[in-house]
């Protein structure tokens, strides 16, 4: 039985799960610093509906010292990947011999080739350097108490501590590394779900995660390189091709590790056209000066077509262009 959740990172992500659940009568208790702490000890849980206006609101026990928190049934990992090292090292005061930690975070993730259906033996358990550099965090964390998640909503944060939820989409999609369906795994579809949150067992969570990568990692750094909303980027004739060309390279990619994607690139780009004028979260990130997701989203891709053998150069070029742009503006190391 989940009794206990913490949630490392209340920011957009984290604070929309951390309201529903606390508002469905779950003990959640947050890790922050800074503003969002003042503010979630001020106010508690806050999230605001797009749709109605609506604000919903829960107390919440929230803390600069995991210490003063304890031990957890689950934790929810829900910061940014430029944020992640820190962000494990204030996980072992809320981790016991039975504690779950969810990542539900953007891009590909430090665990992805831990273990899981499809991925090919000579990738089993290699380590991904461009989001776990000096390996401190698959060190601080072990891949079997992971669970994968995969957010499907749309949520900001326009003000500190309060969560502003766009659209609830497709929710999150959960699963095993292993690609088992475990009783924890089942365990926290229902919690989330019973809390209003739609959310799905996968047993293919390495796909799942490719899939949202497939999606974004080409929208996020264009919008990026020329402060441009999806709509325009794609638009754009020239653009438009170019991004179609990165995402070619991701679905070769994704065939060699067994994450193969049945979708067309038109259509994918079909239905993000149809999310509108739309301000990607690392657009946002960069108007606010706050660092990039860069590594997770390409880095990552390059890093593992580089161990599978497929040229990418349109990715090359992606990744070369962002981040000496962000460089420039401090947005990246």
């Amino acid at each position: 039985m989940i009794d206990r959740v913490c949630v490392v990172g209340a920011g957009a992500v984290g604070g929309v799960l951390g309201t529903r659940l606390a508002a469905a009568g779950v003990r959640v208790s947050a890790v922050a610093r800074g503003a969002t702490l003042a503010a979630l000890r001020e106010h508690g849980w806050r999230l605001r509906e797009r749709s109605t206006g609506a604000l919903l609101t829960a107390p919440a026990a929230a803390s600069g010292d995991p210490a003063e928190l304890g031990v957890q049934d689950l934790v929810v990992l829900s910061v940014k990947a430029t944020a992640l090292a820190d962000a494990v090292r204030a996980l072992p005061p809320l981790v016991g011999p039975d504690t779950v930690v969810l990542t539900a975070m953007n891009g590909v993730p430090w665990w992805f080739f831990a273990a899981g259906a499809g991925v090919p033996a000579e990738l089993r358990g290699r380590p991904l350097r461009a989001v776990d550099p000096d390996g401190v965090v698959g060190a601080t964390v072990a891949a079997e108490r992971v669970l994968g998640g995969v957010v499907h909503y749309s949520a900001a944060v326009f003000e500190p501590g309060v969560a502003v939820l766009n659209a609830i989409g497709h929710g999150l999609i959960v699963g095993e590394p292993d690609g088992s369906r475990s009783e924890r795994a089942a365990g926290v579809v229902r919690l989330l779900s019973d809390a209003g949150i739609p959310t799905v067992l996968s047993t293919r969570i390495q796909a799942d995660i490719w899939y949202k990568l497939w999606g974004n990692m080409t929208m996020n750094p264009v919008s990026v390189l020329t402060g441009a909303t999806s709509d325009r980027i794609l638009d754009d004739p020239l653009v438009h091709e170019f991004c179609a060309g990165v995402m070619r390279e991701a679905a070769e990619v994704g065939d060699r590790i067994g994450c193969h994607i049945d979708e067309t690139v038109a259509d994918r780009m079909t239905v993000t056209r149809g999310l509108g004028a739309m301000t990607t979260s690392m657009l946002q990130d960069a108007s606010s000066g706050r660092p990039i997701e860069l590594d997770a989203l390409v880095g990552a891709v390059r890093e593992i077509a580089a161990a599978v053998g497929v040229p990418t150069p349109a990715t090359d070029a992606l990744m070369g262009l962002t981040r000496l742009h962000a460089r420039t503006r401090g947005l990246y190391p």
